[in-house]
């Protein structure tokens, strides 16, 4: 005991002397800032920022520097980089003084480092020791510092190097220590997901932790897991219910408590996964429906954080299946917030209802007067969020009232994000919904007004697309078109500067395509108005290209004039407006040219297109054979830029025992040149520099704060849910000065405001022609669109149908013109054969042809195919009067040149009493053939079958049979649709709906959901050796990884191969002694090459690919192979 306190009176004074070194830290950096605040004027800071940087500088370059005085530093650089000013000199040294201090320095280090780098800095390479070390050490402090600066800048490639350490740290006797190692694996998830699915069992072991603190960190992986394949985790359900009911029930520790609620951000973690587990399946939702009673009960009082709860239960009541007590409590929480005198608290009940709307619309029909005082709220968000829930509402009745309503709005809206999001629905509706063609036109002008060169390209597209295709009728057609030149005509004889750019666009576009159905109007005037808009000096040179374009349509008996506006352009700066007046000049001097390039009211689908650009074939086999350099796309070449700037990264623990200074990343050393008897460990840190490269590139500083201060990211949030609701809060506790709605209307406007309910609500009634307040329903609409490609034949009510403005976004301002050369796909007659004497009979047409394209030609040939929407095309249907017994085998049911194809198991995606759906996977060289089974399991007809699937990540090459007219009783049809995945995923979820009629005029819809995975979309890629070590130099993307090698057979690698190539179909091109080369590709056509060898009882692959996502998924299912066999 005297031991002990000898040494704690002889540290002491050191601890005492360190706070007096802290205060002076303190002191320093108080000056500092003082000083700025101080200054008058921008430039005065710079230059007082340069004197204190240039102090600096000098301080790290000296040798007497003390860690004491680098600490000091580092906290004075990162306030200039802070306020937005550059301190890289100081980056190395940050690293030093994490590698080198006490623990106070390395704090201070690790800190910096933290700020000042990112995961792609070169220089977190020399961090990489200092983090094994102290992920190693007893000390506390230092683990905790090392988990933590590996969750937030270790990049994807150093994962292997610290990987084992922090799996290890999951069972630290410390809690910290296995929150932390939790909290760094779902890092390491989230951008290298593959490299920690074999330790998922540890995953589950952590959601099992004693401690509330790491089972709570465990539930963002969780989540993240059950986003992506919710069915692999429904045996889970029990034990997030028996958390959540500890949670709700105060057992855990009173830290946990905020305001005297339990735990609330941990309940509603609980509550969105709960949510996507019970979605669309009976049995789990019935596990949660005690607990989820139990929180909406227990939720109910007077504070901020428990309205969130609230918010939450009401999502996943009705997200999940449903229970009428449930949705009875829900519904009348969402009327506790949407009748709350707190704006706040409205504001959420709106959000509530208008994502309950979807599931429930009548739901709106109770608070329809709330609804309709808040379209005239004051507050900017509240009128917004109404107008959302009015577009989840609409419908044919009420559309016009709704628009209105939108396009008010928006003529007295500011805000970009807004106007951008709300034109897209307003456009949307038009298109659905329009009652006639002048209404449709009218709206679209104001859209494109208002909108302007906000506009997301897709609005035009789809406008002009529409146009282009038109309907089944072309009398209709025509209506509209004529409506439309008239329409532009009138806008071109007035003002016309103050008009979008995109707008002009669409005007020119229309009149040169359709002017000539103006019989009445000279195509002379159409010309001079074109012409007059193309010398004002507004209109921008993309603009002029679609004038230009206009006019060379139009141009007939005006050679003069057009000669003459070609030569005034043909020595313009702008080089596709000189290439359009060249072509303008060649057309008007020869006719029969301009009638053959541009034939007046040509069919767009006869119109063929090379998009291969074949007729430059010639051209490019002679440059290549001059010695011209192939062509990379964009992304390759700044790949490889960024390869030849970087150092050479070789990444840690990848035990592959060849040399790394003779087979690099950058060198691209064929693994078929490889000698067998290298010796050398993948794990030497040898690297190979490339020549010249002698100075750091320092880079990649997050950059927060600039020059003139702060940087905020431009975000749409929700306003914070501040005050408590009035429905649940007694009077007494309300302060006089909150926000309050406002006071009852006069009779008058009571009067005008049912009025106006009558209008925005009708239609929302089941089985009635009139709506509330007893006015009849509007006429069908008149305007009726041609079905799309990608669009079911039968039109989704509103409240289904959704466009976020992500999926907008996505579209490419190339579109613009590919709607010119697009052919849609053949429909075709269905026609209904039965099967006798029990013998299931199938001349069910074939769902992809046989077609061995490219890649480009295939996008030309599908390119309506948007959305991940399917076509409706009618089949040929297989019906049997005589049922198979249970047992028996659907895929007898496939047609003949279907049979012979390997498939898998047959498998049952969903039923109810009527319809029973299943589903297998055929396997095609050209695609994956996704195998439906509608079987009929009453003794009546069934009508109106229609199957719609839809999934981001896939594209629909083709599909039959997914529209039935007649399913005769105990019958089955067959649809299927050929998938393509060009963008690889380690699993991709589908979902889809069957709609039928049992009863004239009551159509059923059942949903039904499925997953694929990226081994169902890899063929073999056959090839020799030579062809592989050529192919191998060629691609940019590779990894790295240990597997698991299967040692039970005489040739442990050739077994594993063989393994590997009978569960994910890989071609073995060559096996060489203890190394063996394998070939496969992605149904797309990009390739993957794996390069394997035993090294002591595990399998060194080395994988690579031109595409970056595709060797990450594949070494994933790899993992999964050998995990199984």
């Amino acid at each position: 005991m005297s031991d002990v306190v000898e040494k704690t009176l002889t540290a002491l004074p050191g601890l005492f002397d360190s706070q007096t070194g802290a205060a002076k830290i303190t002191n320093r950096l108080r000056q500092l800032i003082k000083s700025i605040t101080e200054l008058t004027s921008k430039h005065e800071e710079e230059n007082l920022i340069k004197k204190e940087l240039s102090a600096m500088k000098e301080q790290v370059s000296s040798p007497n520097t003390t860690m004491k005085q680098m600490r000091e530093i580092m906290v004075r650089a990162m306030y200039c980089e802070m306020l937005g000013y550059d301190a890289s000199f100081t980056y190395i040294h940050a690293i030093k003084l994490a590698q080198q201090g006490s623990v106070l320095e390395k704090r201070v280090g690790y800190l910096a480092v933290s700020l000042f780098l990112n995961e792609g800095h070169e220089l977190l390479l020399l961090l990489v020791n200092t983090v094994l070390k102290d992920l190693q050490s007893t000390n506390l402090i230092e683990a905790c510092m090392a988990l933590t600066v590996v969750a937030q800048v270790f990049p994807k490639d150093m994962i292997p190097a610290v990987l084992p350490l922090v799996e290890d740290k999951l069972s630290h006797p410390k809690e910290i220590i296995r929150r932390k190692a939790v909290l760094a694996l779902y890092k390491f998830y989230l951008i290298a997901p593959n490299q920690v699915q074999h330790i998922h069992a540890k995953f589950r072991k952590a959601l099992c932790d004693k401690d509330p603190g790491v089972m709570t960190s465990s539930l963002h992986i969780y989540l993240q897991l059950i986003r992506e394949s919710p069915d692999s985790y429904k045996d889970l359900t029990g034990s997030f219910v028996t958390i959540l009911k500890q949670v709700v029930g105060g057992k855990l520790p009173v830290d946990f408590n905020y305001h005297s609620v339990p735990a609330p951000w941990l309940q509603i973690q609980l509550l969105r996964i709960l949510s996507l587990l019970g979605k669309e399946d009976q049995s789990t939702s019935e596990l949660m429906y005690e607990v989820l009673d139990e929180s909406l009960r227990r939720a109910e009082m007077n504070h901020n954080i428990t309205y969130a709860i609230l918010f939450e239960c009401v999502k996943t009541v009705y997200t999940i299946h449903p229970k009428a007590e449930l949705l009875e409590k829900a519904a009348r929480c969402i009327g506790n917030f949407v009748l709350s005198p707190k704006i706040n608290l409205k504001y959420l009940g709106l959000k509530a209802l208008t994502y309950v709307v979807q599931h429930d619309a009548k739901l709106a029909l109770q608070h329809q007067m709330t609804i309709i005082e808040c379209l005239d709220h004051s507050d900017f968000t509240i009128k917004r969020e109404t107008l959302e829930l009015l577009f989840r509402i609409t419908n044919a009745q009420n559309v016009t009232v709704i628009v209105e309503k939108m396009l008010n709005f928006l003529r007295s809206c500011n805000d970009e994000h807004t106007i951008i999001h709300l034109v897209g629905k307003v456009a949307e509706l038009a298109e659905k919904f329009a009652p006639d063609n002048s209404w449709f036109i009218q709206t679209m002008n104001d859209v494109f007004s208002i909108g302007g060169d906000l506009l997301q390209q897709d609005v035009p597209n789809n406008f002009l697309r529409l146009l282009a295709e038109g309907s089944e009728s072309k009398e209709e057609d025509d209506q509209l078109r004529l409506y439309a030149v008239d329409s532009y005509l009138t806008v071109l004889k007035g003002h016309t500067s103050h008009l979008p750019q995109c707008f002009l666009q669409v005007m020119s576009w229309v009149l040169g395509e359709y002017a000539h159905l103006q019989e009445s109007m000279d195509q002379r005037e159409v010309t001079r108005l074109l012409t007059q808009l193309l010398d004002q000096r507004s209109v921008s040179s993309e603009t002029r290209v679609w004038i230009l374009s206009a006019l060379t349509k139009i141009f007939e008996g005006q050679t003069d004039l057009i000669l003459d506006l070609a030569e005034s352009l043909s020595s313009s700066q702008d080089t596709v407006l000189r290439q359009q007046a060249q072509e303008l000049r060649h057309f008007s001097q020869d006719s029969q040219l301009h009638e053959w390039v541009l034939p007046r009211g040509a069919p767009w689908d006869g119109i063929e297109v090379d998009s291969s650009l074949s007729f430059l074939d010639g051209f490019v086999s002679e440059a290549l054979a001059a010695g011209a350099a192939p062509y990379k796309p964009p992304h390759q070449r700044q790949e490889e830029l960024c390869e030849d700037r970087a150092l050479n990264l070789e990444p840690y623990s990848f035990s592959l025992p060849v040399s790394l200074s003779s087979c690099s990343i950058t060198d691209r050393q064929s693994p078929t040149l490889l000698s067998v008897s290298s010796g050398l460990s993948g794990n030497s840190t040898e690297l190979s520099q490339k020549a010249g490269s002698s100075t750091l590139i320092l880079e990649g500083v997050k950059r927060v704060w600039g020059k003139d201060g702060y940087l905020p990211q431009k975000e749409a949030t929700a306003p914070l849910v501040d005050e408590p609701s009035a429905a649940v809060q007694p009077p007494s506790q309300q302060e006089a000065a909150e926000r309050t709605e406002p006071q009852p209307e006069p009779s008058t406007q009571n009067q005008d405001k049912q009025q106006l309910a009558s209008s925005l609500f009708v239609g929302l009634g089941v089985g009635s022609s009139m709506s509330l307040l007893g006015k009849s329903e509007a006429p069908p609409p008149r305007f009726r669109k041609k079905p799309r490609p990608h669009e079911s034949s039968s039109s989704s009510s509103s409240g289904t149908s959704e466009r976020s403005s992500d999926s907008s976004s996505r579209s490419s301002r190339n579109t613009t013109d590919s709607f010119l050369y697009g052919s849609l796909l053949e429909e075709e007659p269905a026609t209904s054969i039965s099967a006798f004497d029990h013998t299931p009979k199938s001349t069910t047409a074939n769902g992809l042809a046989q077609n061995k394209d490219t890649k480009e030609d295939r996008h030309a040939n599908t390119s309506q195919i948007l959305g991940g929407d399917m076509v409706i095309v009618r089949p040929n249907t297989i019906q049997d009067k005589h049922p198979p017994p249970v047992s028996s085998d659907l895929t007898a049911l496939l047609p003949t040149d279907l049979k012979d194809l390997p498939h898998s198991d047959v498998i049952s995606l969903t039923s109810d009493p009527s319809l029973s759906l299943s589903s297998c996977r055929l396997f095609r060289d050209e695609a994956l053939l996704l195998v439906i089974f509608i079987s009929n399991c009453t003794e009546t007809v069934i009508k109106d079958v229609a199957v719609q699937l839809s999934c981001e990540e896939l594209e629909t090459a083709s599909l039959r049979g997914n529209v039935v007219d007649c399913l005769e009783a105990r019958s089955t049809s067959v649809c299927h649709y050929a998938l393509l995945m060009d963008d690889p995923h380690t699993n991709v979820s589908f979902t889809g709906t069957v709609s039928y009629q049992t009863q004239p005029g009551h159509t059923n819809t059942l949903p039904f959901s499925g997953t694929l995975s990226t081994a169902d979309f890899i063929r073999p890629l056959v090839v020799t050796t030579e062809e592989y070590g050529k192919l191998w130099l060629s691609l940019s993307h590779d990894v790295k990884q240990n597997l698991k090698l299967l040692t039970d057979a005489g040739d442990p690698l050739r077994t594993t191969l063989n393994a590997l190539k009978d569960a994910l179909k890989l071609h073995v091109v060559d096996i060489i002694g203890s190394e063996g080369i394998v070939a496969c590709r992605l149904l797309s056509g990009a390739p993957c090459l794996l390069h394997c060898r035993v090294n002591g009882a595990a399998l060194a692959m080395w994988l690579r690919s031109p595409h970056p996502a595709l060797p990450d998924c594949i070494l994933y299912h790899c993992q999964r192979a050998l995990a199984q066999h």
